[in-house]
C-alpha cells in the first residue's frame, strides 16, 4: 500500500497518461492487468494507485518502489517493454517521473 509522507524511505514514481475518452477504459484495463499479473510481483514493488480524471482524458499512476534500481529493472524487462508498446498504442503520451515527497498533509 502506498504511503505518502516526507521521509518515507521509498522511491515514488508518478506517471501521467494522456488519451481520448474512447480509449480510456482500454488503457485502464491494460494498466490494471499489468499491475495484477506482472508489476506488483516484481522485486521492490511497494504499492500503486491509478486515478482517472472526470473527462477520461488523463490517467495518473502513483507507484512506490523500495529502490530506484527495482523500478528501472522492471521497466527494462522484456515483459514490461512489450506491455509499454501496447500501452503506447492506447494513449497520446505517457511519462514516468521519479519524485521525492517534499511535504504531506492530513
Amino acid at each position: 500500500m502506498p504511503t505518502i509522507s516526507k521521509g518515507n524511505d521509498v522511491q515514488t514514481v508518478i506517471t501521467t497518461f494522456e488519451m481520448t475518452p474512447g480509449t480510456c477504459q482500454d488503457l485502464l484495463d491494460a494498466l490494471v492487468d499489468a499491475y495484477d499479473s506482472f508489476i506488483s510481483r516484481q522485486p521492490g514493488f511497494v504499492g500503486a494507485g491509478l486515478h482517472v480524471n472526470d473527462a477520461q482524458t488523463r490517467i495518473a499512476n502513483y507507484s512506490q518502489w523500495e529502490r530506484r534500481e527495482d523500478f528501472q529493472a522492471m521497466l527494462r524487462s522484456d515483459e514490461m517493454r512489450r506491455r509499454n508498446r501496447q500501452i503506447n498504442e492506447l494513449c497520446r503520451s505517457f511519462e514516468p517521473v521519479m519524485y521525492e515527497v517534499a511535504a504531506s498533509f492530513k
